[in-house]
């Protein structure tokens, strides 16, 4: 071995170490890596930065961007919402669940796909007495499947498409990972649905006595508008709507003054306000439901323009500006453009006008408005915000313009066009025009921890390449499966890249396994092709450990599960990627 090779091992042993010990960050670990390979001349200095200019890392960052917006926009809540309805036997909502949670993966990123679907889950276990640790591990893991199945769906399958287009010549297309990812997928989920679950330690199957309790509830008022009052709907018309997102209608307001009682057979007209009471996520999804509007909905410019809306929560404590004060008073709106929405008293039923109520210290108050202004109003009234206790306004109005713009880069991408990086760039640039993201969202969309991995590590792994390192681990592969068929070297290399991704990102792992595919191909003188595909899906198989798949971490705490709770489900469903990955490669991408 040379120097060059022996100091890539030891730092990428290092890097492996260090990642498995989990007390540095990983992308500080990658780039720390990617200096010390500079100093040792293990990669050139013009070279160090290249990595943050690869293919690979334009697209991941633009996909997270476009995940945002179709979420911003309410494009999926339409039918997420109804899969609620399938929530009463379990079988039926982890199929139902999962095969939407796989279908969305499938066009924007897994981990956007679990932030959305993981609410619902919630909700539904707490509505049928379930523990949610027994549902929440079959849905990330049917998502990381679903990832699979397109070449957006999951970094590795990005990674590996670029990665092929810099080794030999022609980049993967989008659907060249559906035929194999789409047999994987759907037996994951038949796994995960009938025979998944039952796996899971006896502890998860367990309802919780007392369930978590729900978000505090605020007395808020919402406009009727023109769509709203369309066909003489009466208040108890609104009663379903009302009952599916926990909500309760006390009244209707019009010119002022509350009508008496609960005005249930009251047909709504254009300018009455509807006084409801709910926790935030409970108003939002009524006013969608109901086509409902806020009050001083058009201070907020709505429309194809509007800028995206938060709901924040915030107490009052007994020095704030607002104190014994209400939000006319201090021309709240008008003067910061952001709305008082809501009041919570202590669980105290309120009946005066909530833009008219003096506030008292201990209240907490349910602010609406862009999120810049939201921090500065914040600031002003002296309020707290509560950590953690925003909630989005879903754009609703523009779902059609974020399908369209998303199916169309796809389409030209798809028909070769324009390159997948311009065409989701054009993408993001109409949701930024339309204000369905952001600016600040732009950013706050990006996984800048991923991106410093992904761009620290493809020097390390080119280096690597070069180097004869992966040339080295090719030969042992090779020679420990001598004499043997060429696909035994591939399911070899595939065990070993499941290990990987099991403890290392799998945007790493497949950094380091693509070059080693590549060889091991060429030594045997077979189509690289069925490697690199063995190698994308080895990578996206993370489901032994927490640390090992995103979508892993963030179910952890709300399902309680431990460390060792992984391996019992996913362990099964790794012999049963493997067992039929393998032959759908070899049929799909013949050796």
């Amino acid at each position: 071995m040379t120097f060059d090779q022996i100091a890539l091992f030891s730092l990428f042993g290092t890097v492996f170490a260090l990642l498995v010990w989990g007390r540095i960050r990983f992308d500080l670990v990658a780039f720390a890596a990617l200096i010390v390979a500079a100093l040792l001349g293990l990669v050139p200095e013009e070279e160090m930065f290249s990595g943050f200019s690869n293919p690979a890392v334009i697209i991941i960052a633009l996909v997270l961007i476009v995940s945002r917006g179709l979420m911003n926009s309410g494009a999926v809540e339409f039918a997420a919402k109804y899969l609620l309805a399938f929530s009463g036997r379990l079988s039926l909502h982890l199929g139902a669940l999962g095969l939407f949670g796989a279908a969305l993966s499938a066009v924007i990123n897994n981990v956007a796909a679990l932030a959305l679907l993981l609410p619902l889950d919630l909700e539904a276990s707490k509505k049928n007495g379930r523990a949610p640790g027994v549902s929440l591990m079959p849905l990330s893991f049917a998502t990381i499947l679903g990832g699979m199945i397109t070449m957006i769906g999951t970094p590795p399958n990005i990674v590996i498409a670029q990665y092929r287009q810099s080794s030999l010549g022609e980049s993967f297309s989008m659907f060249d990972f559906a035929p194999v990812g789409l047999i994987v997928c759907a037996a994951g989920l038949l796994y995960l649905t009938f025979i998944g679950w039952r796996l899971l330690p006896s502890r998860l199957h367990t309802a919780p006595e007392t369930l978590e309790k729900s978000d505090s509830l605020y007395l808020a008022e919402l406009k009727v508008g023109e769509a709203a009052s369309e066909g003489d709907i009466t208040v108890q018309d609104l009663y379903p709507a009302a009952d599916e997102n926990d909500l309760n209608i006390l009244g209707v307001i019009r010119h002022g003054r509350r009508l008496r009682g609960f005005a249930r057979r009251e047909v709504l007209q254009p300018g009455d306000y509807l006084v409801v009471e709910g926790n935030p996520k409970g108003i939002e999804a009524f006013m969608g439901a109901a086509k409902l509007d806020f009050a001083g909905s058009e201070q907020h410019k709505a429309g194809l323009t509007g800028n995206s809306l938060s709901l924040q929560e915030a107490i009052v404590p007994d020095s704030a500006r607002i104190a014994h004060q209400s939000a006319l008073d201090l021309s709240l709106l008008y003067g910061h453009g952001v709305t008082l929405l809501g009041i919570s008293r202590q669980g105290r039923t309120l009946h005066s006008r909530v833009r008219h109520m003096p506030i008292l210290p201990g209240d907490v108050l349910l602010l609406l408005g862009p999120s810049e202004r939201l921090a500065s109003a914040i600031t002003w009234l002296g309020v707290l915000p509560l950590e953690g206790r925003t909630t989005d306004v879903l754009q609703r109005n523009k779902a059609f313009l974020a399908i369209g713009s998303f199916t169309a880069a796809i389409a030209a991408s798809i028909m070769g066009w324009m390159h997948l990086e311009l065409a989701l760039a054009i993408c993001v640039g109409v949701f930024a025009l339309s204000k369905l993201v952001s600016g600040r969202e732009v950013y706050e969309a990006v996984e800048w921890k991923v991106i410093v991995l992904l761009g620290s590590l493809i020097p390390l792994g080119l280096a690597f390449e070069q180097s004869g390192s992966a040339q080295l681990v090719a030969n042992s592969i090779v020679q420990a499966t001598d004499g043997m068929p060429s696909w035994v070297a591939l399911a070899a290399l595939m065990v070993v890249t499941m290990t990987l991704s099991d403890f290392l990102n799998n945007v790493a792992t497949c950094l380091i396994a693509a070059p080693i595919a590549v060889q091991v191909a060429t030594a045997l003188n077979v189509n690289p092709d069925a490697f690199l595909m063995g190698v994308a899906v080895a990578a996206s198989c993370a489901f032994l450990t927490p640390i090992g798949h995103k979508n892993n971490t963030i179910i952890m705490g709300p399902g309680g599960y431990r460390f060792g709770d992984y391996w019992r489900m996913g362990l099964p469903l790794e012999l049963l990627v493997l067992t039929l990955s393998i032959p759908a490669i070899l049929v799909v991408w013949p050796l």
